[in-house]
């Protein structure tokens, strides 16, 4: 049910008031009206010790942890009296704007503040739409390595007065040393500060909690290069020799072709490249990793972290067994195991009309499979052969790599 249907609008609405670094003063009247009013006033404990005793004598209820699940019980239990929750900043912009609505049935009415993001654009004179923004908040620090491009410029919200030096390191770590962080703190309030250093260099002790921070990034001229497209450097992969490589990769996630938001199963995950890359085409794009062998599933949860996707769901066990209790996928990739009984027929029942599966081999009975499902399926079977220019002598001459027979299909029903 959304905000604005039918049977949300016969429900007490809920006021969502953004409030910034500078508490009341920095509020319009329509937001302190909100709030002077509200029977119940529910936000974070910082939020709430920002608000007046006298002006908003409302009851005042923290966020219990964990928050999301705790959301449709808390407004159920103040069912019936004037609401307002207080957000930081712009509540739609990661905030609790959107737990909100998606959460609960309870429509809902936002009064924005400007975000941080707004705010460090105007300090550092950036365009907003050309900035990206990657949140550290609730999340593990790797996700920012995905955003690491050399001349790019990031800013990375932070989950607290630790997360600068933790950006530092993955920085020196992710061969981003020379990038330039700039540290705003309390932004909008009077107590507005900032520093900066080189990442390779930060000596900074912690500051305040509520902090922005700039990322100029600059990559060492030693450090390998990672484009914005499939197909990275199999340099990239610790691997044990079980790795799709590079150019049968970009090959592959161009059958596969990722969306927004679309879910993939990559089963026999080997090093978990598919994966991987997969998950780099959009921060809203989801995939599990199945792989048999415990050792090469926790190598699949290092190179994510690494790579800067992390959140690759990661499942030990054998296909197609694993796969019973997985989500539905959008798209397949079998990298192995293709002759395991069911497996193909599991992978293809699965898919809803439009998915699609695409199958890498390099074996003559599992090419016979292969060809088998393309005259069933239709579809198209392709090889895939590449060759590297390696000396021969005083000369220079071609190494064949095995061939990949690859068969790619939409599920049509």
């Amino acid at each position: 049910m959304t905000p604005e249907s039918p049977e949300s609008l016969s429900l007490t609405p809920v006021t969502v008031v953004g409030i910034g670094a500078d508490g009341w003063p920095g509020l319009p009247e329509s937001a302190r009206a909100a709030l002077r009013t509200a029977e119940a006033l529910i936000g974070g404990p910082r939020q709430l010790d920002l608000l007046p005793l006298d002006d908003c004598p409302g009851e005042r209820v923290p966020w219990p942890s964990p928050l999301r699940p705790a959301v449709p019980g808390l407004l159920a239990a103040h069912a019936g009296r004037r609401i307002a929750v207080l957000a930081s900043g712009d509540p739609m912009f990661y905030g609790i704007g959107r737990t909100l609505v998606e959460t609960t049935d309870v429509p809902v009415r936002v009064l924005p503040h400007p975000s941080s993001v707004s705010y460090a654009c105007a300090r550092l004179g950036l365009p907003v739409e050309d900035t990206e923004v990657v949140t550290l908040v609730g999340r593990p620090v790797d996700r920012l390595a995905a955003a690491l491009h050399d001349g790019r410029r990031v800013l990375v919200l932070s989950a607290g007065a630790d997360t600068p030096a933790a950006v530092a390191a993955l920085l020196t770590d992710r061969g981003f040393g020379p990038s330039r962080m700039t540290v705003l703190e309390q932004l909008g309030s009077a107590a507005e500060a900032s520093y900066a250093g080189v990442a390779e260099d930060w000596s900074h002790a912690p500051g305040d909690a509520l902090n922005v921070i700039a990322v100029d990034c600059a990559r060492a001229a030693d450090a390998l290069r990672l484009g914005a497209v499939p197909g990275l450097p199999d340099a990239a992969y610790e691997n044990d020799g079980q790795l799709t490589k590079r150019h049968v990769r970009a090959a592959t996630l161009a059958a596969l072709a990722p969306a927004p938001g679309e879910l993939l199963w990559d089963v026999g995950g080997g090093s978990g490249s598919i994966g991987v890359e997969w998950l780099r085409t959009h921060p809203s794009c989801r995939a599990y990793a199945v792989e048999r062998d415990p050792e090469r599933a926790l190598r699949i949860v290092r190179n994510a972290a690494r790579l800067g996707v992390p959140q690759l769901e990661v499942v030990t066990g054998p296909a197609p067994d694993a796969l019973a209790q997985l989500p539905a996928p959008d798209a397949v990739f079998i990298g192995g195991g293709l002759t395991a009984p069911g497996l193909l027929e599991t992978c293809w029942d699965a898919l809803p009309p439009g998915g699609r599966l695409v199958a890498n081999t390099v074996t003559l009975e599992s090419e016979a499979l292969l060809a088998d499902w393309y005259r069933c399926h239709g579809g198209d079977l392709v090889k895939l052969s590449v060759a590297h220019a390696v000396p021969v002598g005083g000369f220079t001459g071609w190494r064949q790599a095995m061939p990949v027979t690859q068969w790619s299909g939409v599920k049509v029903q």
